[in-house]
């Protein structure tokens, strides 16, 4: 199902999404991510990173709004795959299995944090974590990240940033790393282990997510939120008033 020309998961929730990526754990690393609006409106006006997201193996409709739309279009049985229950439920679900993760993300003390969670509370076994110092994208040393995920012998490994960076990171990763799966799940890090407060689940079946987390963290938010709202909205408008809206079903 393609949402703002971009290809969105639609056969299920988190549980269906973890289903889907490990299946095979074998083979080229797969690209998840959970991309909600802010994702979908930086495809829709920067053709490279559009391009990234086509690349990914899985983009998991992180947002009520995207859920709404591609029911719209058709996909009846789309449910939401947040980005935070995604990684919730991978984590009890590989509990019995020979699935090992890594966290990469958030500011220092939040991977390590988000360890001990996923060990206590979800019985995962996490083989490693690394906090990503604040840096432009291309400025890593992907070859020496890749190593010690890799050394760690990872599965999953987990990006805790935020969108775009978040994707391009895994992007660029990719290529020094054998791990099965790197899934990008923004602020679902910091949600885990308390940093930032979730939306009641009623707000968010609303799709008011977006106005609980600004209501929270307005000096932070604000900017994106005034943005990319009314993009979102702007562009699925011209999408169905053009006639291109069910073309891509």
């Amino acid at each position: 199902m393609k949402i703002l020309s971009v290809e969105i998961f639609s056969e299920g929730g988190p549980e269906k999404a973890f289903e889907s990526i490990t299946s095979d754990l074998s083979g080229t690393t797969k690209l998840v991510s959970a991309t909600g609006a802010h994702g979908l409106v930086t495809a829709k006006r920067d053709p490279n990173f559009k391009k990234i997201l086509d690349a990914f193996h899985i983009n998991l409709p992180d947002g009520m709004p995207g859920v709404w739309v591609g029911r719209l279009k058709g996909a009846n049985k789309m449910r939401r795959c947040y980005g935070p229950d995604f990684f919730m439920e991978s984590m009890i679900g590989s509990s019995n299995k020979n699935i090992t993760h890594f966290l990469c993300g958030g500011k220092n003390g939040v991977a390590e944090k988000l360890r001990s969670v996923c060990e206590e509370k979800f019985n995962a076994n996490v083989v490693g974590t690394y906090c990503p110092p604040f840096l432009p994208i291309d400025s890593y040393n992907y070859k020496e990240i890749g190593a010690m995920i890799d050394h760690s012998n990872a599965s999953i490994v987990w990006i805790g940033l935020s969108t775009p960076k978040q994707e391009e990171f895994a992007f660029l990763l990719a290529k020094y790393t054998k791990a099965a799966c790197i899934c990008c799940v923004g602020a679902a890090f910091d949600f885990h282990i308390g940093n930032v407060i979730q939306a009641p689940k009623w707000i968010q079946k609303m799709g008011l997510e977006w106005f609980f987390r600004l209501s929270v963290e307005p000096r932070r938010l604000w900017k994106r939120y005034f943005e990319i709202v009314p993009l979102f909205i702007y562009y699925i408008f011209v999408e169905i008033f053009t006639g291109r809206f069910y073309k891509d079903i």
